[in-house]
């Protein structure tokens, strides 16, 4: 197969799935040969990105990261999407080893503010307790010039419940919850826009984004940003 780039999923699979539901959805195809050529690797048994990066004596997901990067290394993808906001952590060393790009979920999802709220100026993040506490934003976030509105110990509770609780542990979506840590961040923490920082928050706004409030969902920019790098390679 030629011209094709490879998904590290299974971080955890309902949010790889929901990319690559955006993924197909979006692709502006009207038969078959029209859509993306990709390899998905979901890899559901990797161990949990915050446990480790909160607690360096729990397993280390670098190990089988590192390997999938290496398998598909030999099949030659055109690049790399990581469907994990937490999971760029590993970012660097990841890259490391890659034969190709990794598109840097992160990154593309400040960067797609200035297009989206242009007169954004406090940008709010919610995410996991591990993309929190290892900055995995901060400094993409600050570099653009905005000011960051990190959640409080009660809003990051909430987050957390919603991610691990509701869509990880039982495949729903807790509505009220969700709405409500949007209106904590916009309405008392003064954000201006708020970035969903873990695939499992994209699935939330997939199935209850009928609100008011601005984010920027990072793994929709991640769907948009895919596409526009699988064309521009197919066209060379």
């Amino acid at each position: 197969m030629r011209n094709f780039f490879s998904i590290i999923g299974g971080m955890g699979t309902e949010a790889t799935e929901s990319y690559i539901h955006l993924l197909n959805e979006r692709t502006d195809a009207h038969y078959d040969q029209e859509y993306l050529n990709y390899i998905l690797v979901n890899h559901a048994t990797i161990p949990d990105r915050t446990d480790y990066i909160l607690d360096h004596s729990k397993p280390n997901p670098l190990n089988d990261l590192v390997e999938d990067i290496q398998q598909q290394n030999l099949l030659k993808p055109d690049f790399y999407t990581l469907p994990c906001n937490t999971a760029h952590y590993f970012y660097e060393q990841l890259q490391s080893v890659a034969n190709a790009p990794i598109l840097h979920m992160p990154k593309e999802a400040v960067k797609s503010i200035k297009t989206s709220f242009p007169n954004c100026r406090n940008v709010g993040l919610i995410a996991t307790q591990g993309t929190i506490h290892d900055h995995i934003y901060d400094n993409e976030i600050k570099a653009m010039g905005y000011n960051l509105i990190r959640p409080t110990e009660h809003v990051q509770l909430e987050t957390m419940e919603l991610i691990y609780k509701w869509v990880k542990e039982k495949n729903k979506v807790n509505v009220d919850l969700y709405h409500n840590i949007l209106d904590e961040m916009t309405n008392e923490l003064d954000s201006d826009v708020v970035i969903l920082g873990c695939t499992e928050l994209s699935v939330a706004q997939e199935r209850a984004g009928n609100h008011d409030f601005n984010v920027v969902d990072a793994q929709s920019v991640l769907v948009d940003k895919t596409i526009e790098m699988a064309k521009n390679k197919k066209e060379l």
